[in-house]
Parts: C-alpha cells; sequence; structure tokens
C-alpha cells in the first residue's frame, strides 16, 4: 500500500482513488446496460449520468463498428492516469 507522506503525495493519492471508484462506477454501467431494459431506472440514469462525461468524447474519436468500445478505452486511459499519477509519489 501507498502511503503518501507529503500534502502533495495525499492529494495524488486522494486522485488515484477517485479515479479508481470512476472505473468501477463504469464497469458498472456496462453492466446494468445488459441488466436493465428500462431507459428510465434510477440506478442506470445515475451511472449514465456520471459516466457520459468521459465517454462520449471517445465515442465522437472512435469510429462506431456496432460495439461501443468506449468503456473499454476509458477504463485503460484512467487505468494509465492512475500508473502516471503514483510514479509522482
Amino acid at each position: 500500500m501507498i502511503l503518501p507522506t507529503t500534502l502533495t503525495g495525499s492529494v495524488i493519492f486522494f486522485l488515484v482513488r477517485i479515479i479508481q471508484v470512476y472505473n468501477i462506477l463504469i464497469l458498472l454501467r456496462v453492466l446494468a446496460s445488459w441488466i436493465i431494459r428500462d431507459p428510465y431506472n434510477q440506478i442506470y440514469h445515475f451511472l449514465f449520468n456520471i459516466t457520459e462525461p468521459v465517454l462520449a468524447p471517445i465515442r465522437r474519436i472512435i469510429p462506431a463498428v456496432g460495439v461501443d468500445f468506449s468503456p473499454i478505452i476509458a477504463y485503460f486511459l484512467l487505468s494509465l492516469l492512475t500508473r502516471i499519477l503514483i510514479s509522482l509519489i
């Protein structure tokens, strides 16, 4: 476990945790899209609203091929950002 010893380390550690939670929210959105068929479901609506600001720009860059790869790309980009932030500590 990473133990930050400075204020900057603590802030970076907090950002890393936020990114990890966001990755989990993206995964939950993908799973919910397979299970929840009601677009007005509050859980799905919450997951959609919280993850769409990251997924929508990726969808504009990546051409549609029938399968939405934006959650996978977002997951890897956020994981890369996490690794970069951890290396700064």
